[in-house]
């Protein structure tokens, strides 16, 4: 029976290639079982190695990224159950579908291995797959406006109070170190395909301790005279909630309760996204101002939430605005911008930032011109399109540092979110989680923890429903909110590190890394063929 079963796989490895997916998508958040995705991807170069075409190759990558990323993106499909435009089970056809797209890229990766390294022994193939794995998978985060959730790195993050082997994350960048577990996944197969068992042993020794070591030092420290309180509130906004204007008063009442305590020191007040759903900018046609719950005023909109955060507090807060077009003498709104605006005790507004990088699915609508006439809609509320910002900008808020905004999704792209003209002290990532179910939260944090150790800087998350975090510069999470949980914490600012070689030169580092490997797997098998000669 065993050899029948045997038999059957090897004459079928497109079904091995599909369950290995998903399982190797377990070492992502909230599983995290590294140990197990790490095995499943040797299983996948294992057929990648045996294929007999270039083109039996890509169909095995594209059939293993398929499922891996439907599996870990499947809270996309949670987000459906939010809304009414669609019928729920929509959601899980459309992960599926973007997937069809995604896994172009594992395709694109098993193509140019079998084509470049067919003939340079198992050695020189772990090392060219590693390195084509990067360059698919940064290409991956920017073409087509980029998706690069998730990247197979995240596997190795460690537990919130150690970032495991992503501590490697400032010499490297997220997908070179996506390589690396691509490259440690070959390594494993070689081993046990050569029976190399001393270094094996060594080999996962080593990984264990990289991944349960605590952080090898304190973190950077800041004068007294540059530290600055903050407090970060989690109002519990579920989303069967969140746009209901009956209950928008309410809702503004429980984010007051969790702001007021400490109002009168000197602080910076952080807001989720979705928290105010008053128009505060000047300006608009008196008709949308009229639909508020702050008397149809955004003066005394901001003013009232001046009183709420203190006189020498700074706000940073989720808001939608709009733009507008004249024809006729009459405004007409063209445009939506998630954006965050920096309010200070007088209610005035400080500064503002739009998201650069949408949501798909729920910002904007994939594939538009295939998902429309099949009944798909963008998931949410209203008719007016979003349209993107320009991209990272600090906010300098005076005695309340410089601030990097990223919105929600946008922390997800590494080498984007911070503007490296204008270096910020830290990054607030204000989010409304609340769509997403369970895998979705807790991949979101993993990835902003990822962003605070290559670009060496603090994050502090936000979010309506959980899970809200202060993280400093070494991905370490030092206080936290849970799901489900309406609270709010206090504490001074993690002071920024200095500037990671990653946070000077980007993601050319995680290309060169790749080259790099490339260029390895090239010149070991020579290397290695010359010693045996000599030997």
């Amino acid at each position: 029976m065993a050899d029948r079963a045997l038999a059957y796989i090897r004459s079928h490895p497109w079904l091995v290639a599909i369950a290995l997916g998903p399982v190797a998508a377990l070492g992502y958040p909230p599983t995290h079982a590294w140990w197990i995705a790490l095995p499943a991807f040797a299983g996948l170069l294992a057929l990648l190695r045996n294929a007999p075409s270039a083109r039996s190759a890509a169909w095995l990558g594209w059939l293993f990224g398929w499922s891996h990323l439907t599996l870990a993106n499947n809270w996309i499909a949670t987000a459906f159950t939010h809304q009414a435009k669609m019928p729920e089970f929509l959601g899980w056809l459309a992960v599926p579908l973007l997937c069809l797209y995604l896994a172009v890229y594992p395709a694109l990766a098993a193509l140019g291995a079998h084509l470049l390294a067919k003939r340079r022994g198992a050695l020189g193939y772990t090392f060219i797959f590693a390195g084509l794995w990067i360059l698919t998978e940064w290409l991956r985060s920017w073409a087509f406006t980029g998706y690069p959730w998730p990247p197979l790195g995240l596997m190795l993050l460690g537990g919130w109070e150690t970032p495991g082997a992503a501590r490697l994350l400032p010499w490297m960048g997220t997908y070179a170190l996506s390589g690396l577990a691509a490259l440690l996944a070959g390594l494993l197969l070689y081993c046990v395909s050569a029976r190399r068992w001393i270094a094996l042993v060594a080999g996962s020794a080593t990984l264990i301790a990289l991944m349960f070591a605590p952080a090898f030092s304190d973190g950077p420290t800041q004068p007294a005279s540059d530290r600055f309180a903050y407090r970060l509130v989690q109002p519990l906004l579920t989303q069967d909630e969140i746009n209901d204007p009956t209950k928008f008063e309410e809702q503004f009442a429980r984010i007051t309760d969790l702001t007021l305590p400490g109002r009168d020191q000197s602080r910076l007040v952080l807001w989720p996204e979705s928290a105010v759903p008053d128009y505060l900018e000047d300006g608009y046609p008196q008709r949308y101002y009229d639909r508020m719950t702050a008397g149809g005023d955004p003066v005394f909109a901001r003013k009232r939430i001046g009183g709420v955060i203190g006189p020498d507090a700074t706000l940073l807060t989720g808001v939608v605005n709009l733009d507008f077009t004249e024809g006729d003498g009459i405004r007409r709104v063209v445009s939506a911008r998630n954006s965050v605006l920096a309010i200070d005790g007088d209610g005035t507004i400080e500064g503002h930032y739009a998201k650069a990088h949408l949501v798909p699915y729920g910002e904007y609508l994939p594939m538009r011109q295939l998902l429309e006439p099949l009944g798909f809609r963008r998931l949410v509320a209203g008719s007016i399109d979003y349209l993107p910002g320009p991209g990272a900008r600090t906010l300098d808020l005076g005695r309340h540092g410089k601030a990097g905004i990223q919105i929600c999704y946008e922390i997800v792209f590494s080498g984007q979110v911070a503007d490296r003209a204008n270096r910020p002290d830290y990054i607030f990532n204000p989010s409304n989680d609340g769509w997403f179910g369970m895998w979705g939260p807790p991949q979101h944090l993993a990835q902003a923890r990822m962003r605070a150790i290559e670009e060496g800087l603090p994050v502090l998350r936000s979010t309506t429903t959980g899970i809200s975090a202060v993280i400093d510069s070494r991905g370490v999470v030092l206080q936290t909110i849970p799901y489900g949980v309406a609270d709010a914490i206090s504490g001074t600012v993690p002071a920024p590190a200095s500037p990671t070689l990653f946070a000077r030169t980007g993601n050319a580092l995680a290309v060169g890394w790749a080259g790099l490997l490339l260029l390895i797997g090239f010149l070991l098998p020579r290397v290695l063929a010359l010693r045996r000669m000599r030997g």
